[in-house]
C-alpha cells in the first residue's frame, strides 16, 4: 500500500467514525427526549383469524387517540373522541389518515371476550384503555394495528402554541366561532380548555384564520354545525395537518422545546428505538389524502341507543 493509499484510507476511516459518532449522539439525544413519554405496553392485542396482512407490508400503521378527559395525564381511561388510523408508507414517506367517527356502532368487547358488546366506538377506550380501543379497530375493521399514540388537551394546546399557532385555509364561519365561544345552552369550548389546561386565550370571530393552541383545540371539538361529527373529524385532521406542516419548517430550538414540553403529555406503546427510527425518516414525510369511516354512512337517533353512525348497508339491521 502506497503512502497516498494509506492517507486516503485514513481519511475515509475518519469520516466514517465521525458519521457514526453523530448517529450515536442523535440516538442518545432522542432516547433522552423520548424517555419522557408515558409508555403503556399493549400485551393482548389480537387480529382476526385468517386475516391477510400482506397488503400492509412496507407500511407503519398507528392508532391515534385524542382523549376528552377533564384531567391531564390520565391515559388509561376516558372517551377517545378523536380516533385516527395513521398509515405511513415507509418507502415514500406519505402519511394517510382515516378517522373513525366517535358514534360509530361497533363491537367494543375485549380481545378475549366470549360475547359481543356493541356500543359507540369512543367507549372502547373508556372501557379498557388503549389496548381495548386498538382491539376494537382490529376486530371491526380487519386491521393489524399493534401500536398507539394518545394525547389529551394539554399536549395539543402546547404544541400548537410552541409552533406559533396554525393558519386555516378557510376562515372560521360565524357559526363555528359561536360554538367555540359558547352558544346558548352549549359547552363553551374555549372556556373549558382554558380551565382544564390553565392556558390563556381569547374568544374568536368569524373570518379569523390564525388560531392559538386553545383556539385550535376548541376548533377541533366543534360538533354541532352542519356535518356534525363528520365535519368535526375533518377539522381534527386539518389541525393535525397544519401542525405537521409548521413542524417541518420549524427551527431546531422550537422542535427541542416541543420535545421537552409536549412529550411528557403523550402516551404510546412505541419503543424508544421505534420512535427514533421514525424521527430519522421525518424529513421525507408528507401528508397524503385523508377521510373518515364508515365511508357510506347514515346517522340519527336509534331509540335507547341514542345518536349513532352506521354503514348504510347495515342500517336496516338496527
Amino acid at each position: 500500500m502506497t503512502k497516498r493509499q494509506r492517507q486516503k484510507r485514513k481519511i475515509i476511516f475518519t469520516i466514517v467514525a465521525f458519521i457514526l459518532l453523530l448517529v450515536l449522539l442523535f440516538v442518545a439525544f432522542a432516547a433522552s427526549k423520548l424517555g419522557k413519554m408515558d409508555k403503556i405496553s399493549l400485551k393482548n392485542v389480537k387480529v382476526n383469524e385468517g386475516l391477510d396482512t400482506s397488503s400492509m407490508k412496507g407500511y407503519t400503521t398507528i392508532a391515534l387517540f385524542g382523549l376528552d378527559n377533564r384531567s391531564n395525564g390520565d391515559f388509561q381511561s376516558g372517551n377517545s373522541d378523536s380516533m385516527i388510523i395513521a398509515s405511513i408508507n415507509n418507502k415514500t414517506g406519505e402519511i394517510k389518515m382515516c378517522s373513525i367517527y366517535r358514534d360509530t356502532y361497533l363491537d367494543i368487547s375485549g380481545a378475549d371476550a366470549t360475547e359481543t358488546k356493541f356500543r359507540k366506538a369512543n367507549a372502547a377506550y373508556a372501557a379498557g384503555g388503549p389496548e381495548q380501543a386498538v382491539n376494537m379497530m382490529n376486530k371491526n375493521l380487519d386491521l393489524s394495528i399493534t401500536d398507539y399514540v394518545s394525547v389529551d388537551f394539554n399536549a395539543l394546546v402546547d404544541v400548537v402554541d410552541l409552533l406559533g399557532g396554525i393558519e386555516l385555509d378557510e376562515p372560521l364561519t360565524d357559526e363555528e366561532a359561536m360554538y367555540m365561544n359558547g352558544a346558548s345552552g352549549k359547552e363553551a369550548y374555549i372556556d373549558t380548555i382554558q380551565a382544564v389546561t390553565g392556558k390563556s386565550s381569547s374568544y374568536v370571530s368569524g373570518g379569523q384564520t390564525h388560531l392559538d393552541g386553545v383556539q385550535a383545540t376548541a376548533y377541533a371539538r366543534i360538533r354541532y354545525t352542519t356535518g356534525w361529527d363528520f365535519k368535526r373529524t375533518e377539522r381534527q385532521r386539518i389541525v393535525i395537518s397544519k401542525m405537521f406542516d409548521k413542524a417541518k419548517t420549524a427551527g431546531i430550538g422550537t422542535l427541542n422545546s416541543i420535545l421537552d414540553q409536549a412529550l411528557p403529555e403523550v402516551s404510546t406503546s412505541l419503543s424508544t428505538a421505534e420512535l427514533t427510527g421514525l424521527m430519522l425518516k421525518a424529513g421525507k414525510y408528507h401528508m397524503g389524502e385523508n377521510t373518515g369511516f364508515p365511508f357510506d354512512n347514515t346517522t340519527g337517533s336509534v331509540g335507547e341507543l341514542g345518536d349513532l353512525v352506521r354503514s348504510e348497508e347495515h342500517t336496516s339491521e338496527l
